[in-house]
């Protein structure tokens, strides 16, 4: 959560609004939770439709946790909105997100990673990757600890109970793709681009690695789901990547924006061979810090990037499909922009899907980067300059990758002679 100063909160107590926010994000957390477990007090099983949504965790790998989450007596349709990217974007406030999150039972069982086709046979796998909500009901063993957890990578976690049986009591639904796919013993990437480029939801693909429904048939595993993420968005980044390197350039320099959930993106594209540079800006008492915080991070034409970041790659991915879309390469500028709204830690989805609405809404178009980047500079709420940044400076001074292939193009003519 934000680092609000505790002593604002002792002296608020949830109704002054000290802090600016206009609700306690403490007291909203509290009425989610207790809510929900008002619903199953004295109760041992708990019955509703998973949205779906599975999470395997990577704590005590290879012996780890399968959380498996219930909204209590949510059945059918209903139940999608509690685990919903792609339909939360743009009108789901942080709030909503937390109060959807709050209500959702995380329902435990030990896993091993290594037999995925015990939760394949139970279709607790199929669950996971059914094209809606699959009705279900967890044996609880224990008291509920009336816990929301929150994560960078994935979306909070409410509170959680330790099972002793979880039961789908309803068919998943499967595509065709998919379920001849599980049948197939192919190499789990083969299987991620497969379908990707059938129009499958990139969510449900994380899935579909996460619980092992897809590679070589004696290799598969369960796979933490925050490392899922960072092997889907790789492999489809990857192919993507080859593709785009095949394009002619952009002509113009154009400028893209977009905002959600105290997160602003503008995004440069510019006349190049395939580069970025992705910047954020962590403004006073945004999620992580108490200061400005200016982070910088460099990719260059070979797809290496000066360090993992999860934000970056969601960022990149939507980029990428964009390039893509267009058939085109270029340079990239991504600037994010985390203001103190941005209160809690939702997961990376919304980066991808606010960056992907991004590319819809173009607003400049410039004939000199400079420009460029001094127009985005003016529209920023933190007051620094953007071109004294390292990484926009290097830009400018280093050569470029076209520099690189003729100058290896004449020293290779020159050893000839």
């Amino acid at each position: 959560m934000r680092k609000i100063p505790a002593e604002l909160c002792v002296k608020c107590k949830g109704n002054k609004h000290l802090c600016g926010l206009t609700t306690c994000p403490i007291l909203e957390r509290f009425r989610s939770t207790i809510d929900v477990v008002n619903k199953i007090y004295n109760k041992d099983l708990i019955q509703g439709s998973t949205p779906p949504s599975i999470v395997i965790g990577e704590k005590n790998y290879p012996n780890v946790k399968l959380l498996f989450n219930i909204p209590p007596e949510i059945n059918g349709e209903e139940a999608k909105k509690f685990e919903d990217p792609k339909g939360w974007w743009g009108k789901a406030s942080i709030y909503e997100i937390i109060n959807y999150r709050s209500a959702l039972i995380s329902n435990i069982l030990d896993a091993k990673i290594n037999d995925p086709w015990k939760l394949y046979e139970k279709e607790i796998s199929l669950s996971s990757v059914s094209e809606k909500p699959v009705a279900s009901e967890a044996k609880i063993s224990g008291s509920i600890l009336p816990k929301l957890k929150f994560d960078g990578y994935l979306a909070p976690r409410g509170p959680t109970a330790q099972s002793e049986k979880i039961q789908i009591t309803e068919n998943p639904k499967i595509t065709e793709t998919l379920d001849k796919l599980i049948f197939d013993d192919i190499k789990a990437e083969k299987g991620i681009i497969t379908l990707y480029e059938n129009g499958y939801d990139v969510y449900k693909i994380i899935n579909a690695i996460s619980l092992g429904l897809l590679g070589i048939k004696k290799d598969r595993k369960l796979v933490p789901t925050r490392w899922a993420i960072t092997a889907v968005d790789s492999a489809i980044g990857k192919k993507l990547l080859q593709k785009i390197a095949t394009y002619n350039e952009i002509n113009d320099i154009l400028v893209f924006y977009q905002k959600y959930l105290g997160n602003y993106f503008h995004v440069i594209l510019y006349p190049s061979k395939y580069n970025v540079i992705w910047i954020e800006i962590w403004h006073p008492l945004s999620l992580w810090t108490n200061e400005l915080v200016i982070s910088e991070l460099k990719e260059n034409f070979w797809g290496e990037y000066s360090f993992m970041d999860g934000g970056y790659m969601a960022a990149r991915f939507s980029t990428l499909e964009y390039l893509d879309k267009i058939k085109r390469q270029s340079g990239i500028i991504i600037i994010r922009e985390i203001t103190s709204e941005y209160f809690a830690p939702l997961g990376n989805w919304h980066i991808r899907e606010t960056v992907k609405n991004a590319m819809e809404n173009k607003i400049g178009k410039f004939d000199n980067l400079k420009e460029a980047i001094s127009f985005v500079n003016s529209r920023l709420q933190a007051k620094i300059n953007l071109a004294e940044l390292k990484s926009i400076k290097l830009l400018f001074t280093q050569k470029n990758i076209e520099d690189f292939f003729s100058n290896n193009q004449g020293q290779n003519r020159h050893s000839s002679i």
